[in-house]
């Protein structure tokens, strides 16, 4: 007789796990993608120049400089270079994600990876810091949610968007760097955390004051990883013994 296959390996359940997970995250970043697709539309974008930029570069921060940039007078190729900065991030992220998700096919990779934003990835590192399988249903469970909502509510914001006050009077335009803090907050319990992000921090800040947005996340973000780098010992990893 073959046993029953427990509720947590099921494709099913592993997807509705996914799905509980993406509730915080949709919940969290609506006003930041109301606010995404009002600003879009501010700028010179109609509604569904706004969607779909919403659902081709799917990166908060880098659509936020890209609209920033379409009304001014820069050649596109230096657009196309800053959102190139501030989504480097994704490709660490893919690269830390990739080793803990060898029973992806090259197919499943190619998927995952690009819904690997923020959050995604979070929540994909908790999952293995709790000894369990990034498998590619739950992941999907949590990816779907948060992608269609981000979606739809770039289309809320730039249908609606001349209904909604002033945005820097109320303070929305700070969400993003709440949120990110959030995130950061979460893995405080690592190895070398603090000096990892007062680093990365005043780096950021130094280069935002001598070199400018948005090349200032990507100078951060090296600045971190090379102290980490040097901060951890040589040797394989504690998870990989």
């Amino acid at each position: 007789m073959v046993a029953d296959t427990p509720p947590e390996r099921r494709p099913a359940d592993q997807f509705l796990r996914g799905m509980r997970a993406a509730i915080p995250v949709v919940v969290a970043s609506a006003p930041f993608g109301v606010l995404f697709g009002a600003l879009a539309v501010k700028n010179g974008l109609d509604v569904w120049e706004t969607v779909a930029m919403s659902a081709a570069i799917y990166g908060g921060a880098s659509q936020m400089v890209g609209i920033e940039l379409f009304n001014q007078q820069i050649a596109p190729w230096a657009i196309v270079l800053s959102i190139f900065a501030v989504n480097f991030r994704h490709t660490l992220y893919s690269a830390v994600v990739g080793r803990n998700v060898p029973h992806w096919n090259t197919l499943q990779k190619a998927i995952g990876f690009f819904f690997l934003v923020d959050p995604q990835f979070a929540e994909s590192e908790r999952q293995v810091e709790r000894g369990e399988t990034i498998t590619f249903v739950w992941y999907m469970g949590m990816a779907l949610p948060v992608y269609v909502f981000w979606v739809a509510e770039a289309w809320i914001g730039g249908t609606f968007g001349k209904m909604l006050p002033d945005t820097h009077a109320i303070g929305l335009d700070f969400l993003l760097p709440i949120y990110f803090l959030g995130l950061v907050l979460e893995f405080r319990d690592r190895a070398f955390w603090l000096p990892v992000v007062l680093t990365s921090g005043a780096s950021s800040i130094a280069a935002y004051v001598t070199v400018g947005s948005p090349w200032h996340v990507s100078i951060g973000m090296g600045a971190g990883i090379a102290l980490a780098v040097f901060l951890t010992p040589a040797g394989p990893r504690e998870a990989d013994r």
